[in-house]
């Protein structure tokens, strides 16, 4: 097969740049010096817009990627146990089996159709769960195929339920498994600030876990306004990467920039890196907050420009739906372990224990989307959270430059998993693609 080697010299600088562009007052993932231009190697037939021009990434030194295949809308991912790796295409209702083809390539083929968005994906040994908008069903897995569908959860609220009159900002759902058979679903709010789902049967904007063996859903953890991230970690605990809300009003009673009090006021300087993204260890009935209390990462809090800490970040009452603190008491909440900035979007999230080289072997991968309503735009990547004694690190940047100085895209990752060779897919939605991203052997 022949392979397209891609090298642009001229987008070294562009890329150097909007990796360390502005991001607020949010301490960057990684510096410009931890990693270096990568040029993608598009082989020939996967080169359709927008990867047919010359791109590049920002990797760790020494690491290559390339174009595996082409998936319009490609979204989660689950590596199967014959070493295929399934994507959802929720926009399709499909899920998609990519088979490596021995060219570094896959061949591509549908294992689900007609299904209701499908996206969460997750295997127990040759089991396969599937969470679409209103259900999950669990699969069996042979010889390439998914038979057999077995109702895991149903009911689930979509836009289709007559209760939410066709609008449901969050409907796509995403599935864990834990080790000792309990399934756990993401179930995201209807929209911004919706109260209602907090009262709702099952309650939206939670997490929902159906006990070993089935049974009755209950809440597992509360104030979750869209935790798409979900992911088991080594040790057995859940964790999730949430999205929080947009268009925060300045809490407190003084001035941000001026005289005079901005409190209640939404000022889009201060919406920019407010309320940052948990990245969370669910514990039976933890509450994140929403839409009552907002992760606050300020050091100085309220002050404009203030430096911010992503690691253990406490609640700041939202101003707008609990003035008073007597709808929830914000500092009862346990503080969140880690966060991204604001808008960071993160939407896949799967774990690391071994088959990456140093200082990668354990830790979590996220999808960063980037954001779609701030400026300058939190851009898109792949971060990596070191992992160690049953806790994450900070925030690092694994594969970044997919945005421009004037924040332009052309590719917005969704999920990142590691494959049976060692190296890395990522889905990306935008891109239509799937891309491996490889090691130093």
């Amino acid at each position: 097969m022949t392979i397209r080697r891609i090298a642009a010299l001229a987008a070294v600088t562009l890329l150097a740049a909007s990796a360390c562009s502005s991001q607020g007052p949010a301490p960057a993932a990684a510096t410009p010096a931890d990693l270096v231009p990568v040029s993608l190697t598009v082989p020939a037939g996967l080169d359709a817009s927008p990867l047919n021009e010359p791109r590049q990434v920002l990797a760790p030194r020494g690491w290559t990627i390339s174009v595996y295949a082409r998936v319009q809308s490609a979204r989660l991912e689950a590596w199967t146990p014959d070493g295929a790796l399934l994507v959802s295409v929720p926009a399709k209702g499909t899920v998609v089996r990519l088979a490596p083809d021995g060219h570094g390539t896959a061949s591509q083929s549908v294992l689900l159709q007609g299904l209701n968005q499908p996206h969460g994906l997750t295997f127990v040994g040759s089991t396969l769960y599937v969470a679409q908008s209103d259900r999950v069903d669990s699969y069996s897995y042979a010889d390439g195929k998914a038979t057999d569908p077995k109702p895991v959860l149903t009911g689930l609220p979509d836009a289709k339920s007559p209760e939410l009159g066709g609008t449901y900002a969050h409907a796509l759902k995403s599935v864990a498994v834990g080790p000792d058979g309990s399934v756990y679903v993401s179930v995201g709010s209807t929209g911004n600030v919706s109260v209602d789902d907090l009262k709702a049967t099952p309650p939206r904007a939670s997490i929902l876990r159906v006990p070993p063996g089935g049974g009755k859903a209950e809440p597992f953890a509360v104030g979750v306004r869209n935790g798409t991230g979900l992911a088991i970690a080594p040790d057995g605990a859940v964790w999730t990467a949430v999205n929080s809300r947009d268009n925060i009003a300045y809490p407190f009673d003084r001035a941000y920039d001026g005289s005079g009090s901005s409190q209640g006021q939404v000022i889009p300087e201060y919406v920019r890196d407010h309320p940052v993204e948990p990245l969370a260890k669910l514990t039976a009935g933890r509450n994140l907050g929403w839409p009552y209390c907002n992760p606050d990462p300020d050091t100085n809090p309220g002050a404009k420009g203030s430096k911010q800490d992503l690691s253990n970040v406490p609640f700041t009452r939202d101003v707008q739906m609990n003035p008073d603190g007597k709808a929830l008491d914000c500092a009862t909440l346990p503080k969140v372990e880690q966060a991204l900035g604001g808008h960071s979007a993160p939407l896949g999230l799967s774990f690391v224990d071994g088959g990456l080289p140093g200082d990668y072997a354990h830790g979590a991968l996220v999808g960063v989307h980037g954001s779609w309503n701030a400026q300058p735009p939190r851009a898109p990547e792949v971060s990596f959270f070191p992992w160690a004694n049953g806790e994450l690190g900070k925030q690092q940047t694994l594969v970044g430059g997919f945005q421009a100085t004037d924040g332009s895209r052309w590719g917005r990752p969704v999920a990142a998993v590691l494959g049976p060779d060692h190296a890395v897919y990522i889905s990306d939605d935008s891109a239509g693609a799937v891309y491996r991203l490889t090691p130093p052997q």
